[in-house]
């Protein structure tokens, strides 16, 4: 009934598919619109620049008084003003390991941090003769961080600079959910399989790091915070209006992944995928599909090369509920209708622009998102003109 309930809304969408190249497989969809959903009506947007001369930015985040937090993956947060200046560096930011895609990598703010100064940060470190995502929360006065507290560590740490995830998405209900990456090399990538490490996983936590007593391997042989797993690389994490964390992962060569993931499931990785490996050759059983393994919710084949990810809750109706994801390669803002929780329509926005790495929601009904270059920017998106 749910997937006639959605073929009925297709013909109100164009019919055309969004232009996105030829597919590196011959995968059939698990079911209709898991991938090349129509094309929706273009949107019309103006751009500007609010902020230049950025080192790589990652992550960002709105704070309460029109200012916003950027990290920068050589190691600097700094706060960006309502009207484009930058900070100094803000002190008391952990160290990290910025080689490779390591780096400081994601920025968000407590529910309650008006009251609290409450932010978390997930960023690469060296530990044990490895490296390996680390979440931490700590205290923002002005300028300044202080009770710097880590509450995740990767386990085990990897000799692979690459793959670490990593999103933070605090929740209004005291949680706060952590995604990692499984490093890519083939010893480290099976590992996300593995319910004993926290390689390719969706961690999560209460705020303070204690483990939730409902996580779904709390008394069994598995590792207490982790809430799913057979995860790639997942760089883009939010909850949606369905009150659900919905998170994007990077395929391959094809396969990068849309899903909603359930507590104690298992979504594939490394065995079966809908991509296939850089060098053409199959992705573990060369099957996209298997038993006891979770669909995604959507796919892409070719990739997108997912960034950040976030849900429109502001007051242009044409975008309402929609998510908006970041896409590095070949570079655009995507924008995908759901209806049932299944994708309807996609539309691909400002692919002029370069690697989109971030895009943040702001409550005016405006887009931030950030340009991955050194130096990088913040491209100030507006609807509807």
């Amino acid at each position: 009934m749910r997937f006639a309930a959605m073929m009925m809304i297709l013909p109100t969408l164009a019919c055309a598919q969004v232009e996105q190249g030829a597919p590196n497989t011959d995968f059939q969809p698990a079911f209709a619109s898991q991938t090349r959903a129509p094309a929706l009506p273009a949107t019309p947007v103006t751009t500007s620049v609010l902020a230049e001369g950025l080192a790589s930015p990652w992550g960002i985040a709105a704070l309460p008084d029109g200012s916003y937090l950027v990290t920068e993956r050589p190691g600097t947060l700094r706060r960006v003003s309502a009207d484009g200046m930058l900070s100094d560096p803000i002190a008391g930011v952990p160290q990290v390991d910025a080689r490779g895609q390591g780096g400081l990598l994601d920025v968000a703010i407590a529910p309650d941090f008006a009251q609290t100064g409450t932010i978390y940060l997930t960023y690469a470190k060296r530990y044990d003769g490895g490296t390996g995502t680390v979440a931490a929360r700590a205290t923002l006065t002005g300028n300044t961080l202080s009770g710097v507290q880590e509450i995740f560590v990767q386990t085990p740490p990897s000799q692979a600079t690459m793959h670490y995830g990593s999103r933070v998405v605090p929740t209004a209900d005291g949680k706060v959910f952590i995604t990692t990456g499984e490093h890519s090399t083939p010893a480290d990538r099976v590992l996300a399989q593995d319910i004993n490490t926290t390689y390719g996983k969706i961690i999560r936590l209460n705020a303070d790091g204690s483990v939730p007593s409902d996580n779904p391997f709390v008394g069994t042989d598995g590792i207490d915070s982790i809430w799913s797993y057979g995860h790639r690389n997942v760089q883009g994490a939010d909850i949606g209006p369905d009150g659900a964390l919905w998170t994007m992962e990077h395929g391959p060569r094809g396969g990068d992944e849309l899903n909603r993931p359930e507590p104690g499931l298992n979504y594939g990785w490394p065995v079966i995928s809908y991509g296939v490996n850089y060098s053409g050759s199959p992705v573990g059983s060369g099957e996209s599909a298997r038993e006891g393994m979770e669909q995604p919710v959507y796919y892409w084949d070719p990739v997108i090369a997912p960034g950040g990810i976030g849900f429109y809750d502001g007051d242009y109706a044409d975008w309402q509920d929609d998510l908006f994801i970041a896409g590095l390669n070949p570079g655009a803002l995507v924008r995908l209708k759901l209806q049932d929780g299944q994708v309807v329509g996609e539309e691909r926005l400002l692919r002029d622009l370069g690697r989109i790495r971030d895009v943040e929601v702001l409550d005016n009904g405006e887009l931030l998102v950030l340009i991955d270059a050194d130096p990088g920017s913040i491209i100030r998106v507006v609807p509807g003109q």
